[in-house]
């Protein structure tokens, strides 16, 4: 992704805008993906500044989304504001900006950085999610399971005694 800003440099206050539509692999967490060939769209303003190119504006896309409870796949949208700063001598990796190599600057590490921290931790499919059964991973969203109820294994030794209900005192 990358996009030419030599006619910026060196022009502060110079500006245009730029628009992105490509997919970006590898977009991913454990309960949420971006598919790899899904495009993630950008319409990013770019302004030379004196210290570079500051970079902002939506980043857009599908995110494919497992419920954290039940599992399920489900999709969504996401839009996430972006504003970061590409300067000609940044590279080193305690940098917070982006570098600009020869004019060029690259878009896929800051749409990486600012979109892989957006997904959700612990996604839902909806907020009343009942999830899956502990013991038989039934998806309790379509009824309650009907396995056994969990005995806890320290008293299965009392479960062999027998009480004579018969004998009584008069």
């Amino acid at each position: 992704m990358a996009v030419d800003v030599r006619d910026l440099l060196g022009h502060p206050g110079s500006h245009r805008t730029v628009h992105i539509q490509e997919p970006v692999e590898g977009l991913a967490t454990e309960l949420v993906r971006v598919p790899d060939d899904a495009p993630v769209e950008a319409d990013l303003l770019m302004e030379s500044v004196v210290e570079g190119i500051l970079a902002s504006g939506p980043v857009e896309g599908v995110w494919v989304v497992s419920c954290a409870r039940c599992l399920k796949p489900f999709q969504s949208t996401f839009r996430v504001e972006v504003q970061e700063l590409f300067r000609p001598d940044a590279g080193s990796e305690s940098d917070d900006e982006y570098p600009i190599d020869e004019g060029f600057l690259d878009l896929e590490p800051m749409i990486r950085d600012n979109v892989v921290p957006a997904m959700p931790f612990a996604p839902l499919c909806r907020p009343d999610c009942l999830g899956l059964c502990p013991r038989c991973g039934g998806d309790r969203n379509l009824g309650e399971c009907s396995c056994p109820e969990a005995t806890d294994p320290r008293w299965s030794v009392l479960s062999g005694l027998q009480f004579d209900m018969t004998s009584g005192e008069e």
